[in-house]
């Protein structure tokens, strides 16, 4: 019998295909692409699965709220506990020291399975199965993704042993030496097999910072970046890169914010603001505001459809983060909510602190 005729495109690109990923904290998605976590759960959901495979992701930075640092902290703990190895870097004398403000793995929840009562009828039989297997979905969903507990140090069982190199770009004139860190780094995860068994991340915090002798070059801060995207692109390994936008003349900033995959922004609250107050439920337990300016498109050209552009960022029991689309408070101050469903988390015509 003659093998049957395989027609193939020229626009084809050649995707290594894993069935399903042997590493921790990995996860299949459509049209070839593999998913890393961010750490966070509800980020995991809003951009489709986490952070893709390949990508450069940029977080900007607000000076008047530093949430910035629970996106790092969160990607490097979900990293560390997947044996993931890391590569930090930040402008500061000892960035090993950074480690111990990561957050440590817990549980949000604290449900319990019960067992039926068999007096009880067939219908509360069948809700207990169905709770069953949500548990069991949970637990699936665990090898992925944790909850982190942002008052409890990562355990020195995360640390010890694990690959872990931390930069100073305090010191540097230029950017060479984190250049040749990362250059080495993802050396060691080529994107040249389709058995992928083990990935690496990457974390540079405040990257334009004014601290670094290298801030004022702002040509060869858009080089690296340049560089490192392309270096991402053909290695198994996810950067997560923060910078301060304010630092950067407009043009340039425009240029960094083009060159990221994933384009975050943090944006801190105003404290006693009484109009925001009224306008947002759960006003006093928002600590800041996520804002998606753009998401990874790898492997195909249909845009990505968010259900928000902003998002509250709170802590659940005041220990765990979450991200939750902005709720806003009915006009007449009776109960209820509405969920907000574009860019714009004002529902009046008049611009207000939310109009981004």
């Amino acid at each position: 019998m003659a093998a049957p005729n395989v027609r193939t495109s020229s626009f084809s690109r050649n995707i290594s295909v894993v069935s399903s990923p042997q590493t921790p904290g990995l996860k299949n998605g459509p049209n070839g692409t593999t998913f890393v976590s961010t750490g966070i759960r509800d980020l995991d959901r809003i951009l489709g699965g986490g952070y893709p495979l390949g990508s450069l992701v940029m977080v900007m930075e607000d000076p008047e709220a530093p949430h910035h640092m629970d996106l790092l902290r969160t990607f490097m703990s979900q990293g560390l506990v997947n044996n993931h190895p890391l590569l930090y870097a930040s402008p500061s004398k000892d960035p090993r020291g950074f480690l111990g403000t990561l957050p440590n793995p817990g549980s949000s929840k604290e449900d319990k399975p019960t067992v039926p009562d068999p007096d009880q009828g067939e219908s509360l039989r069948i809700a207990w199965q169905y709770r069953k297997y949500m548990e069991n979905q949970k637990n699936s969903i665990d090898d992925y993704s944790n909850d982190f507990d942002m008052r409890k140090p990562l355990e020195r069982q995360f640390l010890a042993g694990r690959p872990i190199d931390c930069v100073s770009l305090l010191d540097s004139s230029d950017l060479s030496v984190a250049q040749d860190h990362c250059a080495t780094f993802l050396s060691k995860f080529p994107r040249n097999s389709s058995n992928l068994t083990s990935i690496g991340r990457i974390a540079i915090q405040s990257f334009c910072s004014p601290l670094c002798e290298y801030s004022e070059k702002e040509s060869d801060m858009l080089s690296f970046i340049r560089l490192l995207k392309s270096m991402l692109m053909v290695s198994n390994a996810v950067a997560i890169v923060t910078f301060p936008p304010s630092m950067l003349s407009p043009s340039s900033s425009v240029r960094l914010q083009h060159m990221a995959d994933t384009l975050l922004s943090i944006k801190a609250i105003p404290d006693g603001d009484k109009e925001l107050e009224k306008l947002l439920t759960g006003y006093k337990d928002i600590n800041g505001f996520l804002n998606v300016h753009k998401v990874a498109r790898i492997n195909t050209q249909v845009p990505v459809i968010l259900e928000a552009k902003t998002f509250s960022m709170s802590l659940k029991k005041r220990r765990f983060l979450a991200l939750e689309c902005l709720n806003q408070a009915p006009v007449d101050g009776s109960s209820g909510t509405s969920y907000g469903t574009s860019g714009s988390c004002s529902g009046s015509s008049k611009s207000g602190a939310l109009d981004f």
